[in-house]
């Protein structure tokens, strides 16, 4: 999972290498005009210097008709709070944006809507409860939008949960489609009250929208969710098809004849990656146009006048653009790079914004040492727009990409070497396991407040590996920890161990271990199977999947991983549970976790713990108050740094012992 500093999405999370420096900018939303004209984004005040402290503003960029123009504007919007637009969206014709915010005054949810040029947004309604997503319908008449009625509204499954009092499963969270008419603000529902929508989009004709959705709570169900037809005249439902995979962003071809989507793996709503499927409107067998491609897609849009799709990837730990033809089955890339791309970092992977014709492409793009700016063009020819970031520089090491073999599969990683790095020097390393599991470490840009920059900073290399189960090299491999939780993933990170022993200053004798999540998972599967870590330290774990069934609020991620519940195959289970072989537990272990952690609930630290106590392992258990699985404090985040630092610095930075 990429670092709980960096908040991503929900379930075995992930932590990346971090988030941006505190005084780096940061850019969201990016999204371009069908026609290529227009760029907006959700970023710092243009022409100024970066402030951690000034909130994000929504700009608008007109290219020109050359595409070389760099006039900005920042769009007002009366009646919102500073900072708090999110979520744009371009009408068909390109002359109009909509977009989100919350009221100054209640905070409440505010739909709005701002002309291509710029100025002031016009308010066109304002809805009691939650909304989001909005999608012009392509005559431009209607904004749809998801929608949460105030006592359906839940916590997210990174947020803190709600203390448990009373009757439990009265409350379900729901999330609704509905349509809002952009003139008069008029809101009507389309989908019934028990069913929860994911996502969503319309028919080229506007009759009609496909939408993810399941029934029973939004939280858990995500990984059994349906793709259905939604009649925009609020008719009866019609479904078009029960994948086997799960479901992410599903896309209506622009003659309206098939409806594509992301399927695969996945283990973390948003967090996507997998093949690309294309279902015949009418309804079927969704069909896999990508099988065997090397890559994980974790974003598509159609080029409007065809039968193709240009998708970003995660692909061998970088970042790939594709031009797939649905009916041929052939992907075409077209440019590929050890970067990260994004446009909506919330979704927490490789992507895009392109126009209608896929000829320009918007990109956030990023290394590990080279901070985020926004840059637009024809693939491969992109001009970098923002400079927001001139004179940002890293504080933690420079990086390398790293290949090894282990079982047949081409595995990789990244090493992050430690700031001040003496060549003639022999360093203790970090083994810093992310979160999913399906997931994978990016080329990120770091930051100064997470673990791994901070280990960096203090004289450690930091090895970020991507083994099995992990995206960017094709869906067999995000599927080879099926049914083998810890075991073929611990070879995997044991081979790139020894891989980076083989070719870099590392002392085999000061190695730790640690990770969030899965990756909290991992470091404590992998104290029971090796005694090779001299120190580790595990985030919001899980140490038993029998009780860990019965306490988490997603349990429903486990069964496309497992085959069955804990409760029909318990043996598959335990066979990957640390608690099983705790009693061989040797290395001193920290473990941190939220007190209301609704993930990785804080009872499987506690579990760990007690099993550490009773093998006569150093341990410590700290537990953060009205914390989440994704921590919110500063206080807190800064506390996890810095014990884990300290942690490590005890058992790895004193001299190894006699052999």
């Amino acid at each position: 999972m990429p670092s709980v500093f960096r908040m991503l999405a929900p379930m075995l999370c992930i932590v990346a290498a971090g988030p941006l420096a505190a005084q780096a900018a940061q850019f969201n939303a990016l999204t371009v005009a069908p026609d290529g004209r227009h760029v907006a984004w959700i970023g710092p005040r243009p022409g100024l210097a970066p402030d951690a402290a000034a909130p994000p503003v929504l700009v608008l960029l007109d290219r020109g008709a050359s595409g070389t123009g760099t006039a900005e504007s920042v769009v007002r919007a009366p009646g919102a709070s500073a900072g708090s637009i999110r979520d744009l969206a371009w009408s068909a014709d390109g002359s109009r944006l909509a977009f989100v915010a919350s009221s100054e005054a209640a905070g409440e949810p505010l739909l709005y809507i701002v002309a291509a040029a710029g100025g002031t947004a016009r308010l066109v309604a304002h809805v009691p409860g939650g909304i989001g997503v909005p999608r012009f319908a392509p005559d431009g008449s209607r904004i749809a939008l998801l929608y949460t009625a105030p006592s359906e509204e839940a916590n997210g499954p990174l947020d803190a949960a709600p203390r448990d009092t009373g009757a439990i499963d009265d409350h379900v969270d729901r999330q609704h489609l509905v349509v809002v008419d952009a003139s008069s603000g008029a809101m009507r529902q389309l989908t019934p009250r028990d069913l929860y929508v994911y996502e969503y989009d319309w028919a080229p004709n506007g009759r009609a929208l496909v939408a993810s959705a399941a029934t029973g709570s939004g939280n858990n169900n995500w990984w059994t969710a349906r793709l259905y037809a939604v009649p925009a005249d609020s008719g009866a439902l019609r479904e078009i098809a029960a994948p086997s995979t799960q479901v992410e962003q599903p896309s209506w071809s622009p003659d309206g004849s098939e409806i594509a989507f992301i399927g695969g793996l996945m283990s973390d709503q948003n967090v996507t990656g997998g093949d690309v499927y294309v279902v015949a409107a009418a309804g079927g067998t969704p069909r896999d146009v990508t099988p065997g491609t090397h890559v994980s897609v974790s974003s598509i849009a159609w080029i409007r006048g065809t039968h193709e799709i240009i998708a970003a990837a995660w692909a061998h730990g970088g970042s790939e653009i594709a031009r797939i033809d649905t009916r041929a089955g052939t992907v075409r890339s077209l440019w590929s790079g050890d970067e990260l791309i994004s446009a909506f970092p919330a979704n927490a992977g490789p992507g895009v914004a392109a126009s209608a014709d896929g000829a320009i492409i918007a990109a956030v793009r990023e290394t590990i040492t080279s901070p985020p700016e926004i840059w637009v063009g024809p693939i491969g020819h992109w001009i970098q727009v923002t400079h927001a970031n001139t004179g940002v520089r890293p504080t933690w090491g420079t990086a390398a990409s790293v290949s090894w073999k282990s079982d047949g599969f081409d595995v990789q990683g990244w090493l992050l070497f430690p700031r001040d790095f003496d060549p003639a020097r022999r360093y203790p390393m970090v083994v810093d396991v992310h979160g999913g599991p399906a997931y994978a470490w990016p080329p990120a840009f770091g930051s100064t407040s997470s673990v791994e920059s901070a280990l960096s900073a203090s004289g450690y290399f930091v090895f970020l590996p991507n083994p099995r189960g992990s995206y960017g090299q094709g869906e067999a491999f995000a599927r080879a920890n099926v049914r083998d939780f810890g075991y073929g993933d611990l070879r995997d990170i044991q081979a790139g161990i020894d891989a980076v022993l083989h070719r870099y200053p590392v002392d085999s004798l000061r190695l730790g271990i640690t990770g969030w999540s899965y990756g909290g998972y991992m470091t404590m599967w992998a104290v029971t199977q090796t005694t090779r870590f001299r120190a580790a330290v595990s985030g919001a774990g899980l140490s038993n999947w029998l009780s860990y069934t019965g306490e988490n609020g997603i349990s429903e991620w486990m069964v496309p991983y497992f085959g069955a519940t804990a409760y029909e195959d318990p043996a598959v289970y335990a066979r990957s549970a640390p608690i099983t072989f705790i009693a061989r537990v040797r290395t001193p272990t920290l473990l941190v976790v939220g007190e209301r952690d609704v993930e990785c609930p804080a009872p499987q630290s506690y579990e760990f713990w007690r099993g550490l106590q009773h093998a006569g392992a150093t341990t410590q258990l700290v537990v953060y108050p009205d914390e989440g699985h994704g921590f919110t404090q500063p206080a807190h985040q800064r506390d996890v740094v810095d014990r884990t630092i300290r942690w490590f610095d005890r058992y790895l930075k004193a001299a190894p012992p006699a052999s």
